[in-house]
């Protein structure tokens, strides 16, 4: 397979239509059914579903149309990476973050890059669940993660950032905005609009809920804490989020703290079998990077599993 058939494919997938995936595509549409049906033959399966009226994809197509868009992306990456150690960069480290690390931890750890390890080029991949980061770190997507354990994966090392307590976000307009704290029990009858159900901080909000006596009705539900927090600032409902959320500045929002808050927990992740002395180095950056206190949670340094050995050892190398 070709990547050519790969980005015909996914053009004809995403239209639906063969003629306007031909004009995306600037050419002709003979040849691009022909190379679809090529690429059918190929593969031994029929991507598409085709009638007078549409184009649906198969339970086959819609299998190559979610790995493609990933092998396309890799690809992309790995010309855009290529490119940039060609030109001096010290090499690049693929990292990816949860909702509120993005968000607090991120600058910090660009500028510890930047003075640190210079010419090095980290590529970000913001307000991503952990269930996600695991995978991408198993399947070399992903080359270190600041995810929220607990995780399951053997083939994944973790190591403790800082402990974060859920706090409630609530529209201003809400009558618990005027109650400087909050039981978790006291919003039992408000809507909520979470984390997917995948997600860790989900699982331990509902998890505080049951404990409360009660099941959270979920009205809405959202992957980035930034979409989170702009339903809430909405009026459809209430949320729990880690403190380390009140770096948002959202108007129509209110965060109070709840009595007996459900906990947190922020990691560092990488590969159990990693070898790379640039990757190394880089989680050598996490000693230091957690200060005291930051966004009100219990931060301190992180301690790295044989950190000091790690980076000794690419300081051999």
């Amino acid at each position: 397979m070709e990547t050519r058939h790969l980005r015909y494919f996914i053009a004809v997938a995403e239209e639906k239509h063969f003629g306007r995936a031909a004009l995306r595509l600037h050419m002709a549409q003979p040849p691009l059914s022909q190379q679809i049906k090529q690429l059918e033959e190929q593969l031994g399966a029929p991507l598409f579903e085709r009638t007078t009226r549409k184009v649906e994809l198969t339970p086959a197509g819609e299998l190559l149309l979610d790995r493609g868009r990933r092998i396309l992306q890799d690809l992309e990456e790995l010309e855009s990476d290529v490119a940039q150690v060609g030109a001096g960069a010290a090499g690049v480290i693929r990292i990816g973050l949860s909702g509120s690390a993005t968000y607090r931890l991120l600058p910090t750890l660009v500028q510890k890059v930047r003075q640190e390890l210079p010419g090095l080029k980290l590529t970000v991949h913001g307000e991503m669940l952990t269930p996600q980061m695991v995978a991408d770190l198993e399947e070399g997507r992903l080359d270190v993660a600041i995810l929220r354990p607990p995780i399951a994966s053997p083939d994944i090392r973790l190591a403790f950032l800082e402990q974060d307590r859920l706090m409630a976000a609530l529209p201003t307009a809400s009558p618990w905005a005027e109650h400087a704290q909050l039981d978790l029990a006291q919003l039992a009858e408000e809507p909520f609009v979470g984390y997917p159900a995948d997600s860790v901080v989900t699982r331990i909000f509902r998890e505080a809920c049951r404990d409360q006596g009660f099941t959270p009705r979920v009205v809405q539900e959202a992957a980035e804490t930034s979409t989170l927090l702009s339903l809430v600032a909405a009026g459809m409902g209430v949320a729990l989020v880690p403190m380390t959320s009140r770096v948002f500045t959202f108007q129509g929002i209110v965060f109070r703290p709840l009595r007996r808050a459900p906990l947190v927990d922020l990691a560092v992740a990488w590969r159990a079998d990693e070898t790379t002395p640039l990757v190394r180095r880089f989680l050598g950056l996490f000693d230091t990077i957690s200060e005291p206190g930051a966004g009100g949670s219990d931060s301190r340094p992180v301690a790295v599993a044989h950190s000091s050995h790690l980076e000794a050892t690419a300081n051999e190398d």
